[in-house]
């Protein structure tokens, strides 16, 4: 029996794979390796190259590999892009999850756990979110993901599919041992580009917005290490074997940084004093969003462990650090 992790050369599956292998799973990736990289991938894994919506690969794959479970990472995430290029995001997101699904109930896949978003709840107060919250998406990213969702939950109730949906909130860091982290050189978190400003790499940093209704102006949101987000994972996972019901989850801890406060940590940890801009607000931002994140730890077991900002930050400037002395990404 097989996990199969989609996106799994990317920044969150690449760290999942890791957890499944010292988990001693059987892990197989499909990636088509648009935006991730075949090194994040272990040697010892499995790398199928190809698109989650061609059915005859991923049913191949489900059926070769003897998969029981899926883990469904593979996305567009960018919620600018999302704006300006909707139809590409409710193709990829999608349309082709539907086509992933459709060979997960023809090859008798038992578990499939979702990786969604707090983007499904829109533009919400700084109250933290629960799980029940009213879902309003304001992107095409969101509702791209919500959307998903519900075909699933269909699915789910049609075919017998036992699934978790994970609603990620901002996910950032990096594996602490250095062997994987987020590799996308012009990836879009916050924590990331401020590495890459600390760095050198980028000229500067830009703000967007901050005359938001909060704190300090700028937004605010509920950052989880990405080890942590792994191990959500892998604890959804044993729920669904030992016959736990579909369900749905937050990920994130509860607590609500700003912009601001993020820059400020990345100034701390790198040293660095770097240029920071302030630019109008992007289409699709809310201005805070923040988990109310009991259900998981009650119902999963879940207990984080890199939950503290300063660490997060320290192993993505280490991450980023690392990343500039590779040839080959």
């Amino acid at each position: 029996m097989s996990v199969l992790v989609t996106g799994g050369a990317g920044y969150i599956g690449s760290h999942m794979v890791l957890e499944l292998l010292e988990a001693g799973e059987n892990v197989v990736v499909l990636d088509n390796l648009s935006t991730g990289f075949w090194w994040a991938v272990p040697s010892s894994v499995t790398l199928v190259k190809g698109d989650m919506g061609d059915e005859a690969l991923v049913l191949k794959t489900i059926t070769d590999h003897d998969v029981t479970s899926i883990i469904h990472f593979a996305a567009k995430i960018v919620v600018p892009e999302s704006v300006a290029d909707p139809l590409g995001y409710y193709l990829n997101n999608t349309a082709k999850t539907r086509q992933l699904l459709e060979c997960a109930v023809k090859g008798g896949v038992k578990n499939f756990i979702f990786s969604s978003t707090a983007a499904v709840y829109g533009d919400v107060s700084s109250e933290p979110v629960a799980e029940d919250n009213e879902l309003t998406p304001v992107s095409p990213y969101g509702r791209s993901k919500l959307m998903t969702e519900w075909m699933l939950q269909d699915t789910a109730f049609a075919h017998g599919l036992n699934y978790v949906i994970l609603r990620y909130f901002n996910v950032a860091g990096a594996d602490p041992k250095g062997r994987v982290g987020q590799s996308t050189p012009n990836a879009t978190h916050l924590i990331k580009v401020a590495c890459q400003a600390a760095l050198g790499d980028r000229s500067s940093l830009d703000i967007f917005g901050n005359d938001y209704p909060t704190p300090d102006g700028t937004c605010l949101r509920d950052y989880i290490h990405v080890c942590d987000l792994a191990k959500a994972h892998m604890d959804a996972l044993s729920y669904l074997r030992a016959g736990g019901k579909s369900d749905v989850f937050n990920c994130g801890y509860g607590i609500g940084l700003s912009v601001q406060e993020i820059v400020n940590v990345v100034k701390k940890v790198s040293k660095v004093d770097f240029k920071v801009n302030l630019s109008p607000r992007r289409p699709g931002d809310p201005a805070a969003i923040v988990a109310k994140a009991d259900k998981i730890r009650d119902i999963l077991g879940w207990k984080p462990e890199y939950n503290h900002v300063e660490g997060i930050v320290q192993d993505a400037f280490a991450w980023e650090k690392h990343l500039k002395t590779r040839n080959d990404v």
